[in-house]
């Protein structure tokens, strides 16, 4: 799933290496978290340092960034424009991929040994949630919020409540509406489903033809199976178990016609551009940068379903307890400086997080001219309508969705899964 190629090679490309690792962490919280480090340890809670401590460092330091959500293709640049602005603060910059699921493990036992190396972890909310869990994570916009600006007045409003996800803990670097949406070819589909039932009723008169992945392993996936109780008018979307009954009922019929599940986006998106797959789920990000890496053909279309609510998504930065005050004070002022419309704007990349900037007032024409050109040619214009028209909802919450996946696991999908 992370075959889409980086405009920096040595990191994983965004669209596939988000989804990669989409809320593979709920994993860990189904399984009680045993395997990403166990709270109950025996070993002293790492500290977070006094907030007289939290200053510029005297002399340059090296920062050590940790990504487990592909957020380095949006924000890489960034961090080392700070770096060349600021020269008598940050010697240098080394940045780790580390699968999602891993990433409080390595956090917490390099806590409980009391020598952590990591100093800002760029996650989506997987490892946000996880590390939640544990406590790992600095109280960042409550014990040192005077250092960072206040974020909910720099925010639009959807991001304002992808932060309340990080109870005060972290901070919204990237957001985008996501999805559900439909990808479809043209060719085969010359007047696609515009309703949940066109679209069941299309998958039934054209068995094998529509796909999406395992949601705990896809973000549209995961997107797709929250974004659907929105559309049924289901009792509760925000209640699987007990809200969920249309959803359910319409996913397991909707399952008939679904030859098999991928544990991965990038296996729908090849099977898309090969002809085997007419249709599949899909979001903005997943749409865009594909065809922009030239792994689904250009002429592809998207489309909403009546009823239609995004799910919003969202980037975190994260700073693991055990920080120095000095390298929390240079955080600090890092985080201000990626949360400037200027910085901001950078994140609109090649579009696998469209449209990317959290803040306010960062429209298109102050991204780089390379990603103008890139969204000028491969993006919709009929987004900018799509996401100021329809209302926009924060994910589940962690416990809720590891509840839906398992749900979807054992009475959906689970027995057609393929590892992919």
């Amino acid at each position: 799933m992370r075959s889409p190629r980086l405009s920096v090679p040595s990191f994983p490309a965004a669209p596939s290496s988000r989804s990669a690792v989409s809320l593979a962490a709920a994993g860990c919280l189904l399984a009680g978290l045993v395997s990403c480090g166990s709270p109950d340890s025996g070993a002293k809670p790492a500290a977070e340092p006094a907030a007289a401590d939290v200053k510029l460092p005297g002399k340059p330091v090296t920062l050590n960034i940790v990504d487990v959500a592909g957020n380095l293709q949006l924000t890489q640049q960034i961090f080392e424009n700070y770096k060349a602005k600021n020269p008598k603060l940050v010697k240098n910059i080394t940045y780790t991929k580390v699968p999602a699921p891993e990433l409080a493990g390595k956090v917490k036992t390099q806590q409980d040994a009391g020598r952590l190396d990591i100093d800002l972890v760029l996650t989506g909310t997987d490892g946000l949630s996880a590390g939640l869990e544990q406590n790992l994570w600095v109280d960042l916009l409550g014990k040192y919020s005077d250092k960072l600006p206040a974020v909910n007045s720099l925010y639009q409003p959807p991001a304002v409540k992808m932060q309340e996800l990080a109870k005060g803990k972290g901070v919204v670097v990237t957001y985008y509406p996501s999805g559900p949406l439909i990808e479809y070819n043209p060719k085969a589909v010359p007047n696609p489903p515009k309703t949940a039932q066109e679209l069941l009723a299309w998958a039934k008169a054209h068995p094998k033809k529509l796909m999406y992945a395992r949601p705990a392993n896809s973000g549209p996936g995961r997107t797709w199976l929250m974004g659907l109780p929105y559309i049924l008018k289901d009792s509760n979307p925000k209640d699987p178990v007990g809200g969920w009954s249309k959803t359910w009922t319409y996913l397991k019929e909707l399952d008939k016609y679904v030859e098999y599940y991928p544990t991965g986006t990038s296996q729908t998106m090849k099977e898309l551009g090969e002809g085997s797959r007419d249709i599949i789920l899909t979001t903005t990000g997943w749409d865009i940068n594909p065809r922009v890496l030239q792994q689904v053909p250009k002429e592809m279309k998207t489309q909403s379903l009546n009823g239609f609510t995004w799910v919003t998504d969202a980037h975190y930065m994260v700073v693991p307890k055990g920080i120095s005050g000095e390298k929390l004070g240079l955080l600090a002022d890092l985080m201000k400086f990626a949360l400037t419309p200027e910085q901001q704007a950078i994140t609109y990349d090649k579009g696998y997080f469209y449209p990317g900037p959290a803040v306010n007032g960062v429209p298109v024409t102050m991204a780089p001219p390379e990603s103008q050109q890139v969204l000028k040619e491969f993006g919709r214009p009929e987004y900018e309508k799509l996401i100021a028209d329809n209302p926009k909802v924060p994910p589940l919450e962690s416990k809720d969705m590891v509840a839906a996946f398992d749900k979807w696991d054992k009475e959906v999908g689970g027995q057609k899964v393929k590892k992919s």
